[in-house]
């Protein structure tokens, strides 16, 4: 079997799948990825066993074929290869020689056929978006969700279907983020748990683009196709805690404040916050907000107060400052608006205005304050 490739192109596509390898793995050809030939075009596979990624691209090659080559050789030696044609000979054994121009690298590959099958894609439902839409719900729920193993349902995003839209939704018991767009739709209602390392994957291989994306998933698996490149995933098999409750109804007070200047005071007042809390007081009355954090152990203490539009009774409520910081950033408008009613119920994060077709919620639980 023998195919030339650019290297520069190869290396591209690797880069796309390699973050599915994991670095200490049970099966020592899990480090490898997959190279099968079919008709000039190869397709190269990594998995984990829960989350296979595959990228196909175009060669030249007279004869089909595969082989499992170790991926850490290959990308090392690939990145310090100028861009220049490669050719791959692979012999019975499947030992690997790769000749540039002037340089030639051998490898000792592996047996493909020992390599693990994929899931079969079968029974699937599926739905239509747009690559631009998709990366999006992931970039504003990803950061929400959970890492505590013993709930499971929690570690990955909620995918809520129906005909009027699809929803994500991500939680950690401490805060909450519901995303929801319009512009896609499915045959019927359904909903599923994605773990966080394949969106994580394919945070990095999407291109944020009007590009159609095809969604299709089973009982058991996710499938994602985008152009040449593909993702399958084991789903997570756990029921999702019904979110709707926690959702207040009705928070009367409206706070108004500019986005960058709140994240900005917040981070400033953080650093003299108790770091296993992160907490930081808000105190508002009129149109003043105030911030106020302290570590009595050190004896930190910081203070700040900035201006906003408030309507409500005067109010003062302790959150933690790291969460509220990263939901800010997921709310691209220039303005934020919280809605609050008693210090001991959950605060509500909303981008002033939402693009059409979107709508974005998140929710934030406050903390007990130490007077």
């Amino acid at each position: 079997m023998k195919f030339i490739v650019s290297s520069s192109s190869l290396l591209k596509h690797l880069q796309q799948i390699s973050g599915v390898i994991n670095a200490n793995t049970v099966l020592p050809i899990l480090e490898d990825f997959l190279f099968e030939i079919q008709d000039k075009k190869l397709s190269v596979v990594a998995t984990d066993l829960e989350t296979v990624m595959r990228v196909q691209m175009d060669v030249e090659s007279k004869a089909n074929g595969k082989v499992c080559i170790p991926a850490k050789i290959l990308m090392d030696s690939l990145k310090n290869i100028a861009d220049q044609p490669l050719t791959f000979n692979i012999d019975k054994n499947f030992a690997v020689e790769i000749t540039s121009d002037n340089g030639k690298y051998k490898v000792m590959g592996e047996n493909p056929d020992n390599f693990p099958k994929e899931p079969a894609a079968d029974d699937t439902t599926g739905f239509d978006m747009t690559s631009s839409g998709l990366l999006t719900a992931i970039n504003k729920t990803l950061f929400a969700v959970s890492n505590d193993d013993l709930r499971p349902a929690m570690t990955g995003v909620f995918f809520e279907l129906s005909k009027d839209g699809v929803q994500f939704v991500a939680t950690d018991a401490h805060r909450l983020v519901r995303y929801k767009r319009t512009d896609a739709h499915a045959s019927k209602t359904d909903s599923f748990i994605v773990p966080k390392k394949p969106l994580n994957l394919l945070k990095n291989a999407l291109p944020d683009n009007d590009d159609a994306i095809t969604v299709s998933y089973n009982s058991n698996h996710l499938f994602v196709n985008h152009g040449s490149t593909q993702m399958i995933c084991r789903l997570i098999d756990a029921r999702f805690p019904d979110y709707k409750v926690v959702i207040p109804a009705d928070n009367p007070y409206k706070l108004i404040v500019n986005k960058a200047d709140f994240q900005n005071a917040l981070r400033r007042v953080n650093v003299f916050s108790n770091k296993s809390t992160n907490q930081v007081a808000l105190s508002i009355t009129g149109s003043e907000l105030q911030m106020a954090a302290q570590d009595i152990d050190f004896s930190f203490e910081g203070n700040e107060r900035m201006s906003c539009q408030y309507d409500g009774e005067d109010l003062q409520i302790a959150f933690n400052a790291k969460f509220l910081i990263e939901m800010l950033s997921a709310a691209d408008t220039e303005d934020v608006k919280m809605e609050l009613s008693t210090p001991t119920k959950a605060g509500l994060i909303k981008p002033t205005e939402q693009a059409e077709g979107e709508d974005l919620l998140m929710l934030v639980m406050p903390l007990m304050l130490n007077n």
